[in-house]
């Protein structure tokens, strides 16, 4: 079996590989039963899960239920980032109540970032951008790791009589004793809203990419090892796919060429998908014409995907692209207008979050 370190790059060429060898399950029958429609689940963008029907049956009987997610306060907020703020806003709306860690000893443990660094990077890149794109604080927890409560610090060690030191190198490869502390942090991270404090057990939710299903799958043995301590929920998952760089590949906060910020300028969109946007089209017109483009590995196509609600523009663009009706240079305008009328409404919510900042901030 391969493994996947949660703390390096991951680029999936083979999802349904990729399912098979980690047990994914497929979402696609189970998504249409949800209340609220979202073009992630009809395009797989959202492509597997592990229980989800725990969540559905929440839903359903108007139960409680909680949505897990951590940051890794490290860099600009990005499209990429954006495709799990969605995912978390939407589960919102289902009704899910919303736990929000940000990561910061990890960060301080795993990329040298400093504390104060990290809560300015956390406030500013990240919490401002999620109140933008529509988290509400009514259902919120947002919440920085070196400031939990005694149970969650707790918690956090407990779980390391859970495992061993075989099954951590099994699931994660040779780890560092910080990244064993970071694991074991991240394991109460996703646990402690089932906590006596917190109400008790209840299905919790955790929209991921691929990248953190490591985490996931130690969290769910490790819950399944404490049942007589704390009668734990095992926690249900949801994958989506990540966005991927402008060049292809990951998506990396360290190398701005490869993403679109959520505060880049129009122009400085512009430059970047005309620049750098990796090109399914042929190399002359004449011949895209003639044999015309790929869209599958066309980055403005790729992220018109993510970002397109309408499935029937979004077709005609795949069809006229290749068939040769559609150029590069017209397919990347597109991309360029729709991230432009994005961000336009976007940076005017960002303005007016900054407000409402205090009013998430969770405090023990």
């Amino acid at each position: 079996m391969n493994i996947i370190d949660p703390w390096k790059s991951v680029e999936v060429k083979d999802y349904g590989k990729l399912m098979k060898e980690f047990g994914i399950s497929p979402i696609k029958d189970l998504y249409k039963k949800l209340p609220i429609k979202h073009h992630y689940f009809s395009r797989g963008i959202i492509f597997g899960h592990k229980d989800f029907s725990k969540i559905l049956e929440a839903i359903k009987d108007k139960k409680p239920f909680v949505m897990m997610t951590g940051l890794m306060p490290s860099g600009k907020f990005h499209l990429g980032h954006k495709v799990v703020a969605d995912i978390i806003i939407y589960l919102q709306k289902l009704g899910a109540e919303c736990y929000v860690a940000v990561a910061d000893i990890e960060a301080t443990l795993t990329r040298d970032v400093k504390r104060e660094e990290a809560r300015k990077v956390a406030l500013d890149q990240y919490l401002l951008n999620y109140i933008a794109l529509g988290l509400k604080s009514k259902k919120t927890k947002f919440y920085f790791q070196s400031n939990g409560s005694t149970e969650y610090n707790n918690l956090s060690k407990y779980v390391s009589k859970k495992t061993t030191f075989n099954e951590f190198k099994s699931v994660y490869g040779n780890l560092n004793p910080e990244k064993i502390i970071s694991a074991f942090t991240q394991v109460a991270d996703i646990l402690h809203p089932q906590l006596k404090e917190n109400g008790g057990p209840k299905p919790v939710i955790v929209p991921v990419g691929v990248d953190q299903l490591p985490h996931i799958n130690l969290t769910r043995d490790i819950a399944s090892r404490m049942k007589s301590e704390y009668n734990f929920v095992l926690p249900s998952s949801i994958f989506n796919k990540m966005l991927p760089g402008l060049q292809g590949g990951k998506m990396s906060s360290s190398r701005p060429e490869s993403y679109i910020a959520l505060t880049d300028s129009p122009k400085t969109v512009e430059m970047k998908i005309k620049k750098y946007a990796f090109s399914g089209g042929q190399p002359t017109t004449k011949e895209h014409k003639e044999k015309g483009g790929n869209p599958d590995v066309d980055i403005s196509y790729q992220y018109l995907t993510f970002l397109e609600e309408s499935d029937k523009k979004l077709k005609k663009i795949y069809d006229d692209y290749k068939s040769g009706k559609l150029l590069t240079s017209e397919l990347k305008q597109i991309t360029i207008d729709k991230i432009n009328s994005f961000l336009k409404k976007h940076q005017d919510n960002r303005k007016k979050a900054k407000k409402k900042v205090n009013k998430f901030i969770f405090k023990n």
